[in-house]
């Protein structure tokens, strides 16, 4: 893809920081905490220090001041190296600032946004539910109005940022009976569950917030890729939530969230590109240096195609997804491309570690090269966010409109 399609100057200045970054700080981690599924506090203070956890918003919130292709340029380039740094990097801006940015009132801008522009604490996105995946609509949390205050009970699961994060954006039902128009979007607080580790590197606790008591992180999930991504659930238990921190109009979450949905969809097109060009580039390095029956495995014409296919495809990914981050910016409509790049580049990083895997053989297989880590990273894309089949779906409506039904 030619830069000049869509970078400045400024543009490829960030790509450069963010990729020597990733590769001479994250690149010798990120093996043993995905083994450990251990938190990477000491790298994300460093992504705080230099304004990757708010790269789009404002300076005097607390952000780096850029735009939002500077963000996606950051998610990219980070995934490249390790998706759970990524993943931190995209929840915490697009889930957990961006409702705020986009729908809160000035105060709740002036009161919440500065800690998570700045990287003092990590925000998250509470969505999904045990019966309410793919189907949001179905929200069953329940909020009651009681005057000055609401009261959520319910929970959350598979939600990035849990338990180590501070600020959530959480909907909750509180209109029983009115569908997706009875949903309300609440801005709620509660400590890191890893004070003690936030407290070693100087970030991500924050004592001054407005803690909503009965919020709690519930257990850890073990999972298979994006091992060192915090997810759990996230519980309600009569929490009081002042009626100040009702995001947006009562009855307008599901529309706001399925538009921070929609962003947030260009945000894993660009980390399952980064997986897919990180692969990429280790498979190309390895078929390069390896040598079957006297020559480089590079010259064998199945691996030449290979990786022919693996750089093709990745090029249509790179057109999708900034096509779609240049139409955001630009203020224009972005939900069909913005579906279309993540269901490209989801099944795309899926396919391209594969091959990777494949062409490093044995050893793709084992932990001494990262092709097998970003594999197992890559099928989360394909779920997280929107489904394939929710992308598809999404992508039917807007291309044949009223002939789909719903």
């Amino acid at each position: 893809m030619d830069d000049s399609l869509f970078f400045t100057d400024q543009h490829l200045q960030v790509r450069e920081m963010v990729r020597d970054f990733a590769r001479t700080e994250i690149a010798p981690i990120a093996r043993q905490h995905d083994a450990e599924a251990r938190f990477p506090w000491t790298t994300v203070k460093r992504m705080a220090d230099l304004g990757m956890l708010g790269v789009p918003w404002p300076e005097e919130l607390g952000g780096a001041g850029m735009d939002y292709l500077s963000y996606i340029l950051t998610v990219h380039e980070l995934a490249r190296v390790d998706a759970s740094h990524s993943i931190t990097c995209s929840a915490h801006t697009t889930l957990g600032t961006s409702p705020i940015m986009d729908f809160g009132t000035e105060e709740q801008k002036r009161r919440f946004v500065p800690y998570l522009a700045a990287g003092k604490v990590l925000g998250g996105f509470g969505l999904t539910e045990p019966g309410a995946g793919s189907d949001a609509g179905g929200t069953a949390t329940m909020a009651v109005d009681k005057g000055d205050h609401y009261v959520l009970n319910g929970s959350k699961i598979f939600i990035t940022h849990a338990g180590v994060g501070e600020i959530f954006i959480v909907t909750a039902r509180t209109t029983p009976g009115h569908g997706n128009k009875g949903i309300t979007a609440f801005i709620v607080c509660k400590p890191t569950v890893d004070a003690e580790a936030a407290a070693a590197v100087g970030t991500g606790h924050a004592p001054d917030l407005p803690w909503t008591r009965g919020v709690s992180a519930g257990k850890k999930e073990d999972k298979m890729g994006w091992r060192a991504s915090d997810t759990r659930e996230l519980h309600f238990e009569d929490a009081v939530v002042p009626r100040e921190q009702v995001l947006g109009e009562v009855g307008k979450g599901f529309v706001q969230f399925l538009k921070t949905l929609d962003s947030g969809r260009i945000g894993v097109a660009a980390l399952c590109l980064g997986l897919a060009e990180g692969a990429y580039d280790e498979a190309r390095k390895y078929a390069s240096q390896r040598k079957q029956f006297g020559r480089y495995i590079a010259g064998f014409q199945g691996v030449s195609f290979a990786l022919a296919d693996m750089a093709t495809e990745i090029e249509a990914g790179r057109l999708l997804t900034y096509h779609a981050a240049w139409l955001k910016q630009h203020g224009k409509p972005h939900k069909l491309e913005a579906a279309q790049a993540k269901l490209y580049c989801s099944e795309l990083a899926m396919r391209t570690t594969i091959k990777a895997v494949q062409v490093h053989g044995g050893y793709g297989y084992t932990t001494d090269y990262p092709v097998e880590r970003m594999m197992r990273d890559a099928k989360v894309g394909e779920i997280g966010e929107g489904t394939s089949e929710i992308q598809r779906l999404v992508i039917a409506r807007e291309i044949l409109g009223d002939v789909v039904e719903g």
